[in-house]
């Protein structure tokens, strides 16, 4: 494309230089720049993309889009904006040609309750016949293709080549998640979106944002800004009733308000639930009328989920049959309440639930529906927001009849410190004479108690090894992800796969102890 009809539309401090070279491509790294590539500088979290000019333009840019105006360097068209990263986000969407103009595109924000979300979604539009395609964070996938994914929403230039793909392979229907760093950095500037979802929010990436309020602001953006932004028509703004951050949003002349929830005035509702292990059957009370539906994932958390996928299927017209056999067939979703079958009777689920709300929706979850004892084990991440440790600490303490604080992704922080912070909730509930030794512990623990074992691996042999028939162990935090980070390693880790080694172990032991 020419560097003019890319630029054309971009608001400028200053122009130097021709607009008339053919632009190959773009980069924000200058590691990838290309002879003939337009180069933009943009600040991350690390590196500023300023201080690497000169090497693009060494490298062959043809121009450089910048924030700060540089000293004069040859070669290169200079291109001074006052927000390089919008200006990275609209210049993607216009290389590729706004690939999201002819996609349906949903965006799904809030802090807990995205994945699933999107899963449900993308399968209520199957059964409309949509062709979907998900942005998401455990992958990025489109029929006859899956993609790795980096980050919840990737940055703008990859997210518009996705678009793009998606687009080129009859992608119809786009649902993706959108995090509150997509929003704060301009990641979705240039995607026109159809349908917003704003599922809740909760104390999340204070590292980053700073405070709730920063936070709230940053995700909010997505109803007061993105979505007016789009530029499609009959654009609808979904949103939680039952969460008083999310339900007190201004919501802008020109959407459609959507309310789902428990609460008395939402249109999408739910009414004789009816919640156990084996999963959900309610009947939902929609504008068009009333649906019976019946699901295998757990949890008023996840009715709250259906009832948002069940919005987006409200907004789009699609049939309560569809809806119904769309919920129905949502498969069980890869770290979010993933059960890890065995023959012993115990109800073990492997969960995302790395934030204090999910950690105690998920608990509150498991009290109603567990005959026996529950045990949790879970850590927190390091290098991250330490505000939130003990609070996780006071709320399995809590709610679980025994709590195993162990390691998640210590990054640069020391395991036991990480752990001493949870543990200072923990004790603010059982007190310090209630912490179990782990040689002393066995299935026989007649009270509420906690032990710390920073082996994350050990920590869930010792919860398979303590549980019992009709007791059910929580292991939470990683989800769906198939690492630890260590320093600045990944180190292969799966927790369900370390529940099935476990087993294995407990049961190898056990049978050399019968011989």
């Amino acid at each position: 494309m020419k560097l003019d009809q890319l630029i054309k539309g971009l608001e400028l401090v200053e122009l130097r230089g021709s607009v008339s070279p053919e632009i190959k491509g773009i980069a924000y790294n200058s590691l990838k720049v290309e002879p003939g590539f337009l180069f933009v500088a943009i600040r991350g979290l690390k590196e500023d993309g300023h201080n690497f000019i000169e090497e693009a333009v060494g490298k062959g840019a043809q121009a450089v889009v910048m924030e700060i105006p540089k000293p004069e360097f040859n070669g290169a068209t200079r291109i001074t904006v006052p927000d390089s990263r919008k200006a990275l986000a609209l210049l993607s969407a216009r290389f590729y040609g706004d690939p999201s103009e002819g996609i349906k595109l949903i965006g799904i924000t809030g802090t807990n309750g995205k994945t699933t979300t999107a899963y449900l979604t993308e399968s209520i539009l199957k059964q409309n016949g949509y062709r979907v395609g998900v942005i998401g964070t455990i992958k990025h996938w489109y029929p006859e293709k899956v993609l790795t994914a980096q980050h919840t929403t990737p940055e703008s230039w990859e997210l518009q080549g996705i678009l793009r793909e998606m687009a080129d392979h009859r992608v119809d229907c786009a649902v993706m998640e959108v995090s509150s760093h997509a929003l704060n950095l301009r990641r979705v500037d240039g995607c026109q979106f159809d349908v917003g979802l704003f599922t809740n929010i909760s104390q999340d990436h204070l590292d980053y944002h700073g405070s709730m309020e920063d936070y709230f602001a940053s995700k909010q953006k997505f109803f007061l800004e993105k979505l007016p932004e789009s530029r499609k028509q009959n654009k609808w703004a979904i949103f939680n009733l039952d969460d008083p951050w999310v339900s007190s949003i201004g919501i802008p002349p020109g959407l459609k308000p959507l309310r789902f929830g428990r609460k008395e005035g939402a249109e999408v509702t739910a009414q004789n639930a009816r919640l156990s292990l084996e999963g959900i059957r309610a009947k939902l009370k929609l504008p068009q009328g009333n649906l019976e539906i019946s699901s295998s994932l757990l949890g008023e958390f996840n009715l709250s989920n259906i009832m948002a996928a069940t919005a987006v299927g409200v907004s789009l017209k699609i049939p309560r049959e569809k809806i119904r056999k769309g919920i129905k067939a949502a498969l069980p979703i890869p770290g979010r309440m993933e059960r890890v079958a065995n023959k012993r009777g115990i109800n073990i689920f492997v969960d995302y639930a790395h934030t204090p709300q999910a950690l105690q929706s998920v608990l509150e979850s498991l009290s109603g529906l567990t005959p026996g004892r529950i045990i949790t084990v879970f850590g927190c991440g390091g290098d991250r927001d330490q505000s939130k440790r003990p609070l996780m600490g006071e709320i399995s303490a809590r709610l679980s009849d025994l709590t195993i604080i162990t390691s998640d992704n210590p990054r640069g922080e020391d395991p036991d410190r990480i752990i001493s912070d949870i543990s200072q909730g923990t004790e603010s509930v059982l007190g310090g004479h209630r912490q179990y030794s782990p040689r002393k512990i066995t299935e026989r623990f007649k009270t509420k108690g906690y032990l710390t074992v920073a082996d994350r691996k050990e920590a869930i042999r010792m919860a398979v090894a303590v549980a019992r028939k009709g007791d059910s162990v929580l292991i939470a935090g990683k989800g769906h992800e198939h690492y630890q980070i260590v320093g600045n390693k990944q180190v292969l880790f799966d927790d369900a796969e370390q529940v099935r080694e476990a087993f294995k172990s407990l049961n190898h032991h056990g049978k050399a102890e019968s011989r």
